[in-house]
């Protein structure tokens, strides 16, 4: 797409990334880029390189890569054709005062490409909206530092603000509440849980600048100016949001963490144990959630979807459904269009 003259303002629409295609030697490319990221395995570079080019990238890369075969679809990744969709609904949206780009911050296309674009355009004023409902220093975080490495390289830098968090946006706390309510109809549920991505705890504990706010318990029961930046705290938030919105009572609900990587504490309580704890307890009927995903992806269709379902049925639940992410949701397109309105207001 070629931006004209009445576009002003460039929007930078930024998921996580997605390997090219589900073969091994792709597979292998991203976890290595996506690895390597001193955000994610906050790690010293010696130790970091070691972990990732010698032990995850080459022994993890056959197995994903089959999971990503499972995943894909005729359009490819979801979570990047679920990119595209927006992408081009946003645009329609805005209108031609906007220039609306996709990027992933780890593979195709790049955020260095993205900005480039803008970069040739002689935008006026750029908005980079990351897309991921928490704050977290591994996700967010990450797409401000790349997007600022970029442009610090620039010799001349046009106007550059970020969007931050979104979980709390009444647009989204709508979809996932629509879109529960739908199964809810179909079938009573006697439990509702709630996933999030994991992170390890001693990131949480990194981004705690006051050194004793974070106490991995009833520091998470409320969203206050002290933890607003928390991510374990956003996704508690999240679900209280959302439970008051479906009208869950207490006791019917939990809060819960996937995708753990190695052998360092994460933040809990973990999905897995959670999932097998309501088994055993009797829970026969569970509607599970992915609202830290605004695409339904590896963690969400496979990890969630299935692994778990595999889980809570051999340890004698009945039936476990979960709820769609946002996708290419008309609201979802309504909810980025109100956050770039802010940053102008």
């Amino acid at each position: 797409m070629q931006a004209n003259q009445s576009r002003k303002t460039g929007v930078l629409l930024v998921n996580l990334g997605t390997p090219d295609s589900p073969e091994v030697p792709d597979v292998r490319k991203y976890l290595r880029e996506f690895l390597m990221d001193e955000r994610v395995i906050d790690i010293p570079f010696p130790n970091r390189w070691a972990l990732v080019n010698l032990i995850i990238a080459p022994f993890r890369a056959p197995k994903s890569a089959k999971v990503y075969k499972e995943l894909w679809e005729e359009r490819g990744s979801p979570l990047k054709f679920y990119g595209e969709d927006i992408e081009k609904m946003l645009q329609a949206h805005l209108g031609d005062r906007y220039f609306v780009k996709l990027a992933m911050r780890y593979q195709n296309p790049g955020i260095p490409e993205g900005l480039a674009a803008f970069q040739k355009a002689g935008l006026s004023k750029i908005v980079v909206v990351p897309f991921f409902p928490q704050y977290a220093s591994a996700t967010t975080g990450s797409v401000y530092q790349k997007v600022m490495d970029v442009v610090s390289g620039w010799q001349t830098i046009p106007e550059i603000t970020f969007t931050n968090t979104f979980f709390d946006h009444p647009k989204f706390v709508e979809h996932f509440a629509t879109a529960a309510r739908k199964y809810i109809a179909e079938r009573p549920y006697d439990y509702f849980l709630f996933s999030y991505h994991g992170v390890p705890e001693r990131q949480i504990r990194k981004g705690d600048v006051s050194g004793h706010t974070c106490q991995f318990g009833a520091c998470c029961e409320t969203l206050r100016a002290d933890n607003r930046l928390c991510y374990r705290a956003q996704c508690f938030e999240t679900t209280r949001l959302l439970a008051r919105e479906l009208g869950l009572k207490e006791g019917t609900y939990s809060t819960a963490f996937q995708s753990r990587l190695g052998k360092d504490p994460w933040i809990q309580p973990y999905t897995e144990d959670m999932v097998k704890k309501l088994a055993a307890e009797g829970k026969k009927n569970v509607l599970a959630f992915s609202p830290a995903f605004v695409a339904d992806c590896l963690e969400t269709t496979i990890e969630v979807g299935e692994e778990y379902k595999e889980v809570f049925e051999a340890n004698g639940g009945s039936h476990w459904q979960l709820v769609e992410s946002l996708n290419n949701s008309p609201l979802y397109v309504e909810l980025l269009a109100d956050l770039i309105h802010q940053r102008e207001s």
